[in-house]
């Protein structure tokens, strides 16, 4: 009996990798270093696969469908790094897709997908643009209260698609999918109808102040202070992920939502507020999208920001510092699909061929990593 239980004690230690008589884990500086590291490697390793597949696509794209492929590829890689106005511009249509995809790991944290953000960044920039025509008078604080009405708004409309999982149990795939369609249509008739600009010919509410617009960072191009805003958004969603109780019981509440009610986690209430958050993210982008851009609400300026975001996050795993590199490198595709099609005879939907693909293939990398959870002999590491 002694050597038998001997001999499970020492497998139960190997297994576990505590020190012999159950003690604490001995854990070197490697075994730390490589812990902390883990979620990096894990974006830098099989995840960065998608990205050189997609260039590797776009590559054979411009080699059969342009007649100068040489010069279509150099325009479409190296385009967007030629000047500042070309570089500033990309960085700045990065901001927004920075923000989108923390809206999207937020909620996947906890166990929910928003599928609303087209609509939540066109609700929320028209939400913070009214309200910006509105408080004109108090300068900056008329701004941050207006960028913080639209992040409101749009984490309303997303919350109402979190309490109806948390009170019906009903998809909120579905109820923030079908939310967002109704909120397109909405704006888009009040930017067309009551709000339109009878001063210009754009389909476009009136521009916002002087003074409540953001600085820019590169003139002539685009790029606003809204790039320092998205930085410090991801810092801060790492942080309450990672070092706050609320930020646990989310990601407690999305790993295993039966163990985190035994637990004593109101689970409910983490469903709510994360979409809230994500909503607010997704509202953050198009208010400073509006505040940095385009001082204004265009007709459906928004357009494919809300699904693009969903890939960002997708590529980034749902790990917030990687959301950065993924963000600007499917900016420099778009950016560089456009210079190329300035100057070659290529067209603007390769880009788009190029993001379905990173699209396809960052959604069966996480629904293959959903079944293997979900099969026993995986979780057990058969």
């Amino acid at each position: 009996m002694n050597r038998e239980q001997d001999r499970g004690e020492k497998a139960f230690s190997l297994k576990n990798k505590t020190a012999p008589g159950g003690g604490p884990p001995e854990t070197g500086l490697p075994d730390r270093l490589a812990g902390a590291l883990r979620p990096g490697l894990a974006f830098s390793g099989e995840t960065l696969g998608i990205p050189l597949f997609s260039l590797l696509v776009l590559a054979a794209l411009a080699s059969i469908l342009s007649k100068t492929p040489g010069s279509t590829l150099f325009f479409f890689f190296a385009g967007p790094f030629r000047n500042l106005y070309s570089f500033g511009n990309m960085l700045n249509s990065a901001v927004p897709l920075i923000l989108g995809a923390l809206g999207v790991s937020v909620a996947m944290k906890a166990g929910s997908l928003n599928l609303g953000g087209e609509g939540q960044i066109y609700g929320g920039a028209f939400a913070a643009t009214i309200a910006a025509l509105s408080l004109e008078g108090l300068g900056p604080a008329g701004g941050l209260i207006a960028l913080t009405a639209g992040a409101f708004f749009a984490g309303t409309a997303a919350a109402l698609s979190g309490f109806c999982k948390a009170r019906w149990n009903t998809s909120e795939l579905i109820t923030s999918f079908l939310l967002s369609n109704a909120l397109l249509l909405i704006v888009n008739y009040l930017v067309n109808g009551p709000f339109l600009d009878p001063e210009t010919s754009l389909q476009s509410t009136r521009k916002i102040a002087a003074s409540l617009r953001l600085p820019l960072i590169l003139p002539p191009s685009n790029l606003s202070a809204a790039l320092f805003a998205a930085l410090a958004a991801v810092i801060a969603v790492q942080i309450f992920l990672a070092k706050t109780k609320r930020g646990y019981e989310l990601r407690m509440a999305g790993a295993n939502e039966i163990f985190a009610r035994y637990g004593g986690i109101n689970t409910k209430v983490n469903t709510v507020l994360a979409m809230f958050l994500s909503g607010a993210f997704y509202g953050l982008a198009g208010g400073l999208a509006v505040f940095g851009t385009y001082y204004g609400t265009v007709k459906e300026f928004s357009s494919g920001m809300g699904w693009n975001s969903l890939a960002v996050a997708l590529v980034a795993r749902f790990y917030p510092p990687a959301v950065i590199p993924a963000s600007v490198f499917f900016a420099w595709i778009t950016s560089g699909a456009r210079i190329a099609m300035q100057n070659s005879d290529i067209t603007f939907e390769v880009a788009s061929i190029a993001q379905s693909v990173i699209f396809f293939l960052a959604t069966s990398m996480s629904l293959r990593g959903l079944f293997r959870r979900g099969r026993p002999g995986k979780r057990e590491g058969r």
